[in-house]
């Protein structure tokens, strides 16, 4: 099973077709070439930065408590968005742990921050296999694992042009995975692919919390 990930020609070519979202990318900076900003006394990234931020599509899903989550409700806060599974072999539990010691490493400020993990497997992201996902890689309380019926998935998945097709060989699931970094006011700045390493997230939020 190969995951596909948030490469230089996958991201451009998917986000561009997205006019909600208006997502142009910096080639340079999706290429690793070092980080962008939007200005001077702006925000410096060393992720990939977007250059034309937007308002990404909103959605309503629910949490590993049965809460509902509404992305526009959490605004005030920065928020880490991603698309995984939890019978993932490879980079989906590389994702989650690069996120979840951003968070570590935040400290007491990670109140401050969200993370959202869309499922991309309504069948076997069930209550049972995402509590064992959480457990298995200790995922702190602001790790929000978002499931939902699938026609509901489907449209969030069709908003933000991530593909998921599940691989009737092994159960596994191919899909997009990029993670998308939004500030307070609900735009996002950045996006990272799978091999994102903590130190440039954590960087990138502690931006967004200072801002």
């Amino acid at each position: 099973m190969q995951t596909e990930t948030a490469s230089t020609a996958t991201v451009s070519a998917v986000l561009a077709r997205v006019p909600v979202l208006c997502l142009l990318l910096l080639a340079a900076a999706l290429a690793g070439c070092g980080s962008g900003n939007d200005g001077p006394g702006q925000a410096t990234f060393q992720g990939p930065t977007l250059a034309h931020p937007a308002t990404p599509p909103e959605f309503t899903l629910t949490d590993q408590h049965g809460r509902t989550i509404q992305l526009a409700a959490l605004h005030g806060k920065v928020v880490l968005l991603t698309f995984l599974y939890t019978h993932c072999p490879d980079v989906c539990p590389l994702t989650a742990s690069s996120l979840n010691t951003t968070l570590q490493r935040l400290g007491s400020r990670r109140n401050e921050v969200e993370v959202l993990a869309v499922s991309v497997d309504p069948v076997g992201d069930t209550p049972r296999s995402v509590s064992a996902f959480l457990r298995a890689h200790r995922l702190l309380p602001e790790f929000r694992y978002l499931t939902g019926p699938r026609r509901t998935l489907v449209r969030v998945w069709r908003a933000y042009d991530v593909k998921a097709v599940r691989n009737g060989k092994d159960g596994g699931v191919d899909h997009t995975l990029y993670t998308m970094l939004i500030d307070r006011e609900g735009t996002a700045r950045v996006l990272y692919d799978a091999t994102a390493r903590p130190d440039a997230i954590t960087h990138d939020v502690r931006q967004l919390l200072a801002a």
